[in-house]
């Protein structure tokens, strides 16, 4: 996003809290219960948005020197990530060739060589086979040489790690992306460094969690002493970008640059910027960090999902000082979401099988909730 769009949203944002109001869809939207409690529909969203598009695994910044990696056990199938001698990304399914043991646990550096914990079949970083122990048993019946790792399709792009969780898939995610792309080379995502992930569990079907994002309509009543002080209520600047979509939220003090001129106003420090990357990535680009909440269904219950938490920043954190900030930050995070938004999440995914209704309201000054359900409808026809 360019000095000038910037600009064009300060202005949205002024001229809605002037005048209280927000962006507003042209019509009420009606999404039925079934869409948070329907298991063949569940599966559907397995199969059509968790295996066939490209996913956020991770930043840049996690995976910098060479042999660093990560293994991602949410997306369907055991993947890992690991950057090259040459400094590419690769990926591939976190398999020995062997017997199917999972070569590798959470993340880290490697050593020059990738050693299967059950018989040591070892594999280079790019993924070819190394070494068999008693090759003598196996080479004269096949090609040790074809039992290089299984690749999956990876690509690095501003900052962000999209992997396809599916052997042979493609990986096109400039045209994934379309306009959301601009916004994110415009952050200099690269530039930041990981702090922290935390991963939480909740009673809640995926998309529930998602929708805890996409308003601020309920910062009054719920966030009263958390969140509120922070942004205004019902104020928010909405735009569809594909499937994907951002919404930029109002700081308190935002109101003032008036008073100053437009060569001063500063749009990261003045907002906080959401975007869901889709299908399950919340992004968060606030006044000095960044959020990513990625979300992923737990495969065997419509009604849980798991939460990877991630916060990253803008310099490295050297100074007890610098550590404390960072870890108040993080603290704010988890006690809101679990104080505050997740607890009534649950209710809500418990209440939908009371038969109480049969659909829930998306108000006009919701437009983020109505776009971000229909395009997991559209993506499921």
């Amino acid at each position: 996003m360019d000095h000038a769009e910037q600009i064009v949203q300060l202005e949205r944002l002024l001229d809605m809290i002037e005048n209280r109001k927000t962006s507003m869809a042209e019509s009420v939207y009606r999404n039925p219960v079934d869409d948070y409690t329907d298991p063949e529909q569940f599966e559907a969203e397995w199969k059509r948005l968790f295996r066939r598009l490209p996913l956020v695994v991770a930043l840049s910044c996690e995976l910098v020197e060479p042999g660093a990696y990560l293994t991602e056990d949410r997306v369907g199938l055991p993947a890992l990530v690991i950057r090259g001698d040459d400094g590419k990304l690769r990926a591939f399914a976190n398999v020995c060739r062997h017997r199917g043991t999972k070569l590798l646990r959470g993340c880290g550096v490697t050593k020059r060589r990738i050693s299967c914990p059950y018989h040591a079949w070892s594999y280079t970083r790019d993924g070819a086979l190394a070494h068999v122990p008693r090759d003598g048993a196996f080479s004269a019946d096949i090609n040790l040489g074809e039992l290089g790792l299984t690749p999956l399709p990876v690509v690095e792009r501003h900052g962000l790690v999209w992997l396809v969780p599916s052997v042979g898939a493609a990986c096109d995610v400039d045209a994934f992306l379309g306009s959301a792309a601009a916004d994110l080379a415009s952050f200099a995502i690269e530039g930041y460094h990981h702090y922290e992930t935390r991963s939480l569990r909740q009673a809640m079907n995926w998309k529930l969690v998602v929708d805890t994002f996409l308003e601020t309509y309920h910062l009054g009543s719920l966030h009263r002493t958390t969140v509120f002080p922070i942004l205004h209520g019902d104020v928010g600047a909405f735009d569809p970008m594909g499937p994907h979509l951002r919404n930029v939220y109002a700081r308190r003090g935002l109101e003032n640059l008036r008073d100053r001129p437009r060569s001063e106003w500063d749009f990261i420090e003045q907002t906080a910027i959401v975007y869901v990357l889709f299908p399950n990535t919340v992004f968060v680009m606030q006044g000095d960090h960044i959020e990513t909440w990625r979300v992923f269904p737990d495969p065997n219950d419509v009604n849980a999902s798991e939460i990877v938490l991630s916060l990253y920043t803008p310099e490295p954190t050297k100074t007890e000082s610098a550590k404390r900030h960072w870890d108040r930050n993080m603290d704010l995070l988890v006690r809101t979401v679990l104080e505050e938004d997740f607890p009534v999440g649950e209710e809500i995914q418990r209440g939908f099988y009371s038969g109480a209704q049969d659909h829930v309201v998306y108000g006009r000054n919701e437009p983020a909730l109505a776009h971000f359900h229909a395009a997991v409808r559209q993506a499921l026809v």
